[in-house]
């Protein structure tokens, strides 16, 4: 019975987090890929401040490790008409980047030039 029980609890979180995802698409709040969800609340804000929001909401910055990640990213660049910060820095080599904990970068999809540190990458 136990068991039974379980199982219909597991059910149930399972419907109600697909409606919520639901929902959250249709507000344009997330999006998916290669099973990693993609988020943002819309708001503006610094490149820390972001940084701790992603932590305190259980995830980090958002890294394009390929391209279906990268479109991901895009689709809020687009929908709401601004940049996006990425899970990125420079290195100590000047014009060189890797990510946030040092390892180098596996997939990278820059304009000409970049990406150059001055928001256009």
């Amino acid at each position: 019975l136990a068991g039974n029980e379980n199982r219909d609890v597991i059910h149930q979180l399972e419907y109600r987090i697909s409606r919520l995802e639901g929902v959250l698409r249709l507000n344009k709040i997330i999006t998916e890929s290669g099973g990693k969800i993609f988020a943002t609340n819309g708001k503006t804000a610094d490149f820390d401040g972001t940084v701790e929001k992603c932590k305190e909401a259980g995830g980090s910055i958002a890294t394009p490790r390929n391209p279906g990640e990268n479109d991901a990213i895009l689709y809020f660049v687009k929908y709401f008409n601004t940049y996006a910060y990425l899970g990125i820095k420079q290195s100590l080599i000047p014009g060189k980047f890797q990510l946030l904990n040092g390892a180098q970068l596996s997939y990278t999809n820059w304009y000409s030039k970049e990406p150059s540190g001055r928001g256009e990458e």
